[in-house]
C-alpha cells in the first residue's frame, strides 16, 4: 500500500498491468476501446512493449477488474448499440485528475516498470508525443507533487536514474544501491532456478500422464 497525498493506493502486480493496458490502449487503439475481455488479457500479455512479459489468464483479469472497480478504478461497459460482449475502461485518469501528457507517462510505467526519461520520451510516442526532455521531466514533477512516481536512487551501473510508479506493486522489487550485494543476487538466481526445476517437474507428470 502506498499512501498519496489525495489518494490511498493499494493495487497489486496485475491490477497495474490490466490497468496501464486499458490506459494505453484507449489512446493506442481507440476504435476497440473500450476493451473486451479477451483483448485485455492479450494486451495484459504482449510480448513487446511489456516488462516483465506475462501469462495472465481470464480469471486473473476478472478478478483485478472487480477489484478495481470496487476502488473506482475502472467501469464495466454493459452490451449495448450493436456491442454483444460487456467492455471495461479506466477512470483513474479522471480519478487523479491526468492530463493526457501525465496519462501517457503513467500508463507506460505500469506495463514496463522503472525507467529513465530519456526512455519515457521513447516510449510514450504512441500515447503523445513529447517534443522534448525536458517536456517529459515536467509531467514527471507533476506527478510526484500527487506522490504518483519517484526518483529511484542511481543502481548500479546505470548511466542515469530511473522513475518509478506509485500506483501498483511492482513485478520485480526495485532494490537500492545499498542492498544489491552478491550474495542477493545470487540468492535471487537460485530461487528463480528452483522455481524453473519446479515446473519442468509439474511439466513432466503431466506430460506421464497423458501417455
Amino acid at each position: 500500500m502506498v499512501e498519496g497525498g489525495n489518494f490511498q493506493i493499494m493495487l497489486s502486480v496485475i491490477e497495474g498491468r490490466v490497468l496501464g493496458c486499458l490506459m494505453e490502449k484507449e489512446r493506442t487503439v481507440p476504435d476497440q476501446y473500450p476493451l473486451t475481455m479477451n483483448a485485455l488479457v492479450s494486451a495484459c500479455n504482449q510480448s513487446s512493449s511489456r516488462e516483465p512479459i506475462m501469462s495472465l489468464d481470464d480469471f486473473e483479469v476478472d478478478a483485478s477488474l472487480t477489484s478495481m472497480k470496487s476502488q473506482g478504478f475502472i467501469r464495466i461497459v454493459h452490451p449495448s448499440h450493436g456491442r454483444s460482449v460487456t467492455r471495461y475502461r479506466q477512470v483513474a485518469v479522471e480519478k487523479f485528475e491526468l492530463e493526457e501528457p501525465e496519462a501517457a507517462v503513467v500508463a507506460v510505467l505500469l506495463v514496463r516498470g522503472p525507467q529513465t526519461v530519456a526512455e519515457l520520451r521513447s516510449r510514450t510516442e504512441r500515447l503523445h508525443p513529447f517534443e522534448s526532455a525536458a517536456e517529459v521531466d515536467a509531467s514527471l514533477h507533476v506527478l510526484a507533487e500527487k506522490d504518483l512516481v519517484r526518483l529511484l536512487d542511481r543502481q548500479v551501473g546505470q548511466k542515469e536514474q530511473r522513475w518509478q510508479q506509485l500506483i501498483a506493486e511492482e513485478a520485480e522489487p526495485v532494490a537500492t544501491p545499498s542492498a544489491v550485494t552478491p550474495s542477493s543476487v545470487t540468492g535471487s538466481m537460485a530461487d528463480r532456478v528452483a522455481q524453473l526445476e519446479d515446473r519442468v517437474a509439474k511439466l513432466e507428470a503431466a506430460l506421464a500422464d497423458l501417455l
